[in-house]
């Protein structure tokens, strides 16, 4: 099915984005002089985070000089129906310390709806995309890909989830809650941060959730994962990646996971 014509360009921009910083991840991956530094919520953020996200601007402001940027390194950008949402490097953690599972995110969201989608994976050799109604799909390219769908499980007893940590669902007050999902799934495993999601929409996993995440770590994220015929909420159930966290699955577990993860209320047995 040929792409909406309204997103053909912006998807293709989209991989241009993360072409453009692959090529500048890759270069500093494990490099001996990468320069890190500490945030103020004392996460890091590397010299390769500031560089992909300023050369994604760059492109944007003669690209898309009308839409606005949102990124989680920089100050926002521009304003309108248009913004274009980056996570330089989801991951930085890994990245930083020479794990390869790290990726960066590039969404469009048109009047806060994300309706593009791209994840790029460089060091997995992967890259996962969509655009609105037209499903999601996988791959090294655009001309080497694969449509990709979400499971048919319909049990959380057979469930496969993955997950970030146990910690944060600890500080979010739902380690209880969190740790009884844990239990009920058939297996669990912390691929974390954005693999979780783009396992999902491939049907390798079938729930995957974090208690704690803003809108660029989840956007991308939202736009493959529901094109795979699945279903992404924040904590409350409200559809889309503009909450706290995610819970995101094949659409079929979706209630269940959420009344497990849901903590009783005040004088509730």
């Amino acid at each position: 099915m040929p792409i909406d014509a309204n997103l053909t360009d912006d998807l293709r921009l989209g991989h241009l984005l993360a072409d453009d910083a692959d090529s500048i991840t890759m270069s500093r991956f494990k490099a001996g002089d990468l320069k890190i530094n500490s945030k103020p919520d004392m996460t890091p953020v590397s010299d390769a985070d500031i560089a992909v996200e300023e050369a994604i601007r760059r492109t944007l402001s003669r690209a898309r000089p009308r839409d606005a940027v949102h990124g989680e390194e920089l100050a926002d950008t521009g304003w309108g129906p248009r913004r274009w949402v980056i996570d330089p490097i989801d991951g930085t953690k890994n990245y930083v310390r020479g794990v390869p599972v790290w990726a960066t995110l590039i969404s469009l969201l048109i009047n806060d709806e994300p309706v593009v989608g791209v994840i790029s994976a460089p060091a997995l050799g992967r890259r996962w995309w969509a655009a609105r109604g037209q499903g999601a799909f996988a791959g090294k390219s655009l001309m080497k890909s694969e449509q990709i769908g979400v499971s048919a499980i319909g049990t959380i007893e057979d469930a496969s989830m993955s997950y970030s940590s146990v910690s944060g669902w600890v500080e979010a007050g739902q380690g209880q809650e969190f740790v009884d999902l844990m239990r009920s799934c058939w297996r669990t495993r912390a691929y974390g941060d954005f693999w979780s999601y783009a396992l999902l929409a491939e049907g390798a996993v079938d729930i995957a959730c974090e208690p704690e995440l803003a809108l660029h770590d989840m956007a991308a994220c939202a736009v493959v994962v529901t094109e795979a015929g699945g279903r992404f909420t924040d904590l409350a159930g409200t559809d889309g990646p503009h909450g706290d966290g995610a819970y995101a699955t094949n659409g079929l577990l979706h209630d269940a996971v959420l009344a497990q993860l849901t903590p009783p209320a005040d004088g509730d047995d």
